[in-house]
């Protein structure tokens, strides 16, 4: 199982945030969340290790 990146790693991280920003422009409470589960889940799958996942879990209550 490979560690977690948790420290910045971010190739562009201002752009990234503001294209996530613009991503739930114009969405209610509800599309807001389900575009964040939606993410997330396109994320999970591109890691696709379930021990990392887990990790990533973890890491995310920590802060």
């Amino acid at each position: 199982m490979s560690d977690s990146v948790t420290t910045p790693n971010l190739e562009a991280p201002d752009a990234f945030y503001a294209d996530l920003l613009a991503a739930h422009e114009d969405l209610g409470k509800e599309q807001s969340d389900a575009f964040n589960a939606r993410l997330i889940l396109l994320m999970a799958n591109r890691i696709g290790n379930l021990g990392e996942l887990r990790q990533l879990l973890e890491a995310a209550k920590e802060n």
